[in-house]
């Protein structure tokens, strides 16, 4: 009797890694050659995360963390007022991102209003191009 042995054949596993250094060889160089747009890429991702959590946050206690709370209110239970109502003991986000530039995200919050901002590269306020700021309106 003829045992069935299952695997992968050397041609199967050659034909992926060919595939893979196709894409690889398609997509490094518009990474590489890019890193000033792959940090703005980030950063709007990162204010994004901070957006969803801070609605969450809201919807769970009808506020936003106050401005003297800051993000850190979305990591650990803060206190202060105005005080959380039904905070989530598991948090809103595992950790408060830097943005790509190494600097902390910058949070306002006023009138039922929140806004979570970095100064972009320059780390300046205002500015053009990857120098700019990146809000979480802009998106």
């Amino acid at each position: 009797m003829k045992r069935k042995e299952s695997g992968f054949t050397l041609i199967e596993i050659m034909v992926v890694v060919v595939i893979l250094g196709i894409l690889g060889a398609l997509v490094v160089p518009n990474l590489v050659g890019r890193p000033d747009e792959a940090r703005v890429t980030a950063a709007r991702s990162d204010i994004q995360q901070i957006g969803n959590a801070l609605d969450l946050y809201r919807m769970d206690n009808g506020h936003y963390p106050s401005t003297d709370q800051g993000l850190e209110a979305l990591v650990d239970e803060p206190s202060g007022y105005p005080e959380p109502r039904r905070w989530n003991a598991d948090g809103y986000l595992k950790r408060v991102p830097v943005d790509p530039w190494g600097e902390k995200y910058l949070y306002f919050s006023e009138d039922r209003k929140a806004e979570v901002y970095s100064l972009g590269s320059d780390r300046k306020e205002s500015g053009e191009g990857v120098d700019a700021d990146l809000k979480l309106s802009d998106f």
